[in-house]
C-alpha cells in the first residue's frame, strides 16, 4: 500500500522546502535502534546497509526525519557552487509502464499522469536545483551537529554534489568547478562525499559518466581536493559492457565508491500525447521506480565482476526500484554491499524500520 510521500508531487520545490516533510516524517517520532551497529560503510559502523538515495532528502529537516525513522544511510540532495533554479512545476509524475523499462520501449512515448498506483514508477525532472552555498553549508552541519545525540549512533550523512556548466566556460573551468564544490562540502564536516555523473554531459546528449576520459579527470581532482574522506561516483545504465569496463578501470581505483543506477531517459507525454512537462528541454524525463529495478539488479551485478577483474575494492552501492524488504534481499544477493532507494522511501517512510526488521530475522 503506498502511503502519503514525504515530499509532496501536488506541490512546488519550493513549497516542499519551506512545509515539509510530510506524512509520517512529520510525526516528530523519533526510533532509537538498539544494541551495537555492525554493518561497515568506508569503516563506519551503521546498523543497516540500507538508506536513502540523493533526490528526496531536499534540506536538513526532510534529513532529520528521515534518520529519525530508521533510515540509517541518508543523502543530501545534490548541490552546486551557486543557485541554481528548479524546473517548473510538476516536477513528479506517475508514469504507465507495463512491466520493465526496457532500453527498447524507451525508444516509445511513455504515458504519465497523477495517478500513483502499485507497482509505483514515476518520472522527476528537477533539473538539480541548488540553494547558495551559504544555506547548503550552513544547514549540513546544523544537521552533522545534531547527528551526534546518541539517537543517530549508528547512522551516517552522505553530501550530495555535481559541478556545473556555464556560460562561455572552459572544460578545464567546468571540471575545476567540481573541486570547488567538493571543497566546500568537506569544509560542512561531512564523512562521506558522492559526486552525480549521471547528468547531461554538456554538448552531448549522453551523461557525463559515458565520457570516460572526463569522468576520470574529474574524479582525480575530486579526490585531490577531499583526501581520504571516500567518494561514491553516481553513474547511469551503461548499454555496453566495453564502455563500463574502461569506466571502471579508469575510476574504480580512485574511487571508494560506485552507486548505480540514477534514472532512465524516456520521452514523457500525456494521455493525448502532448509533453507532459512544461518548458524547453524537457520532452524527456529520467524514470525511476519499479520500472528500472531490472536495470539497478544487472549493473550491480556486472560491476561485482568487474571489480573482481581488476581487483579493486569499491563498494557497490545499489539503486533503483528498492520499495520492499524483498527488493533490497534482491540487491544483496546480487553482489550490493550497500542499497538505496528514493521513489521507494518516498512513498513508504517505514522502508527503513522494515528492513531492519528483516535485517534482525536474518
Amino acid at each position: 500500500m503506498l502511503l502519503l510521500p514525504f515530499y509532496d508531487p501536488t506541490q512546488s520545490y519550493k513549497e516542499n522546502f519551506a512545509k515539509g516533510p510530510f506524512g509520517a516524517l512529520a510525526d516528530n517520532k523519533i526510533i532509537e535502534n538498539k544494541g551495537k551497529p555492525r554493518f561497515d560503510f568506508f569503516g563506519y559502523k551503521i546498523f543497516s546497509p540500507f538508506g536513502i538515495a540523493a533526490g528526496p532528502l531536499i534540506n536538513g529537516k526532510f534529513a532529520k526525519a528521515a534518520l529519525d525513522h530508521g533510515f540509517d544511510i541518508v543523502t543530501y540532495k545534490t548541490v552546486r557552487s551557486a543557485q541554481y533554479p528548479c524546473h517548473p512545476w510538476p516536477n513528479v509524475l506517475s508514469v504507465k509502464i507495463d512491466g520493465d523499462l526496457t532500453l527498447k520501449k524507451t525508444k516509445n512515448k511513455i504515458i504519465a499522469n497523477r495517478e500513483y498506483t502499485q507497482p509505483l514508477s514515476i518520472t522527476n525532472s528537477f533539473g538539480v536545483p541548488s540553494f547558495t552555498p551559504e544555506f547548503w553549508r550552513e544547514d549540513i552541519a546544523k544537521l552533522l551537529k545534531n547527528m551526534r545525540k546518541k539517537e543517530h549512533r549508528g547512522q551516517i550523512l552522505v553530501g550530495a554534489f555535481q559541478g556545473t556548466k556555464k556560460e562561455r566556460q572552459s572544460v578545464s573551468e567546468y571540471i575545476s568547478d567540481f573541486a570547488k564544490t567538493a571543497k566546500m562540502l568537506k569544509e560542512t564536516g561531512v564523512k562521506v562525499i558522492e559526486v552525480n555523473l549521471s547528468c547531461p554531459n554538456e554538448g552531448t546528449n549522453n551523461l557525463l559518466c559515458y565520457d570516460q576520459e572526463r569522468s576520470a579527470k574529474v574524479v582525480k581532482v575530486i579526490k585531490r581536493e577531499i583526501g581520504d574522506i571516500p567518494l561514491i561516483v553516481k553513474i547511469g545504465y551503461f548499454k555496453h559492457e566495453a564502455l563500463l569496463r574502461n569506466f571502471i578501470e579508469k575510476v574504480g581505483c580512485v574511487a571508494q565508491g560506485i552507486a548505480a543506477i540514477n534514472t532512465i531517459s524516456a520521452e514523457i507525454v500525456d494521455e493525448n500525447g502532448n509533453q507532459a512537462l512544461p518548458g524547453e528541454g524537457r520532452s524527456r524525463s529520467g524514470v525511476c521506480g519499479h520500472a528500472i529495478k531490472w536495470a539497478g539488479l544487472d549493473m550491480v551485478s556486472r560491476l561485482k565482476k568487474l571489480r573482481e577483474k581488476f581487483g579493486y575494492n569499491f563498494t557497490i552501492i545499489g539503486v533503483g526500484g528498492v520499495a520492499t524488504p524483498e527488493d533490497f534481499k534482491e540487491y544483496r544477493k546480487s553482489g550490493a554491499d550497500i542499497v538505496m532507494s528514493a521513489t521507494g522511501a518516498m512513498w513508504n517512510p517505514y522502508l527503513g524500520i522494515e528492513i531492519a526488521q528483516r535485517l534482525k530475522k536474518g
